[in-house]
Parts: structure tokens; sequence; C-alpha cells
């Protein structure tokens, strides 16, 4: 006997209001000078996937309202909670102060790989600008720094890709967090 695949649809089934009930896992995502609006929306849509508790946008970051971010984004802003502060340090500081590890993905001499490294909950995630990386100052206070090994020439993927990957990672490390 055949049994028939239901796909799940939570976004059909749920009100806004409810959503913003259900508990989200202590992971802030805090981006450092993204260039591309099209990476910042893809980081919100996939941080809704993964009910990331919030998206910290710094410096050049593009922030709503903007289109491009809004067309990437496909109807998820509403339902991550994000802040806008123009200063990186002051958001890394205020993490930190709060009693909250920053842990900032950049390849380095110093950097851990993500597969070794056991993510701490709560949790904060910097991710760089796409051609520059994180801020020299912002390695040096972070709490630890991780790394996606590399294979190929180019050293480097997309910002939003590494997001992800570092979010499925801390799933899959504390899936008892998410409700079932």
């Amino acid at each position: 006997m055949k049994t028939k695949l239901k796909v799940k649809t939570l976004d059909s089934d749920v009100s806004i209001q409810d959503f913003k009930k259900i508990p989200k896992a202590p992971i802030t995502v805090i981006l450092d000078n993204l260039r591309s609006a099209f990476n910042v929306g893809s980081i919100i849509r996939t941080s809704d996937c993964a009910l990331v508790k919030k998206v910290i946008m710094c410096g050049i970051t593009a922030h709503p309202p903007h289109k491009k971010l809004e067309k990437t984004a496909v109807g998820t802003l509403d339902y991550v909670d994000w802040e806008y502060e123009p200063f990186l340090i002051d958001a890394v500081k205020k993490q930190q102060k709060e009693g909250i590890p920053v842990i900032a993905l950049e390849t380095t001499n110093k950097s851990k790989k993500i597969w070794d490294f056991k993510f701490p909950l709560p949790v904060s995630i910097v991710l760089g600008n796409e051609a520059l990386g994180i801020s020299k100052n912002i390695l040096e206070i972070a709490d630890s720094i991780i790394e996606i090994p590399m294979l190929g020439f180019k050293n480097s993927i997309n910002v939003a890709v590494a997001c992800g990957i570092v979010i499925h990672e801390i799933q899959r490390q504390h899936w008892s967090i998410y409700p079932k």
C-alpha cells in the first residue's frame, strides 16, 4: 500500500500573530557591511525557515524598506525580527554584554572548522562583506572564529549560502530546541 506524501505548509496554516508566539531559536545573525540586498533578503528567508531570533544589519548592509531585499526575502520580513545598527562594533559588544557569545565566520589561521565547533546557545553569528570579509577589529574581539572548509580555487562561497550552512549546523547540533 502506497502512502500519500503530504508536504508541510506552515505558511498557509498559521497567522502572523500566532507565528510570533512560536518560540524562536536563540540565534542572532549579524551582517557586516553586506553589499548585496539580494543576499540580505536570502538571509532573512533562511532565518525565517530556521526560526532565528533576530537578524542585525550593520553599516552599509541593506535594510527594510528596500525593494531588492524584499524580493529575495519572499514575504518573510514580517516574520523575522530584525534591526539596523549603524556600527558593527556596537552590535557585537551589545551581544557580548548580554552574555551571548559572538562567533565570526571567516577563514583565518585561528579558525575552527565548522564541524569541529560546538555551538553554544544562545549564539550570535557574524557574516562578513562579500569582498572584504569581517572587519579585523571584530575578529580580534569575537569569542570564536569558525570556517567552512573550501576545496576549490575560490576560497569563499556566497554569504547567503554560508549563512544557510552555519544555521543548518546549529540546527543539527541543537535539534531538540525546535518545536515539533
